[in-house]
């Protein structure tokens, strides 16, 4: 994992695709709820829509559609690709 290339979930627009890279320290209380959901560290994800306040953000992962939080995809690091 590249630490210069990493950004937060709600950085990415529509269509984007990126593969999660970690978890932010300060999401900690979702990262367990996260996992279970099928979010795990390496996992190629495609950001499908995101509401106009940012709450929810939809996204595609292992052929399902997430939809999450504004505070759940706060936690996520991902890696563009």
């Amino acid at each position: 994992m590249n630490r210069d290339l990493t950004m937060m979930l709600k950085h990415l627009a529509v269509g984007d695709r990126a593969t999660i890279a970690g978890f932010n320290p300060t999401g900690k209380a979702y990262r367990r709820k996260l996992l279970s959901m099928g979010l795990t560290p390496g996992t190629p994800i495609t950001v499908v829509r995101v509401a106009p306040m940012g709450d929810p953000v939809e996204i595609r992962v292992r052929g399902s559609a997430l939809s999450l939080r504004k505070d759940e995809a706060d936690a996520l690091e991902v890696e563009k690709i």
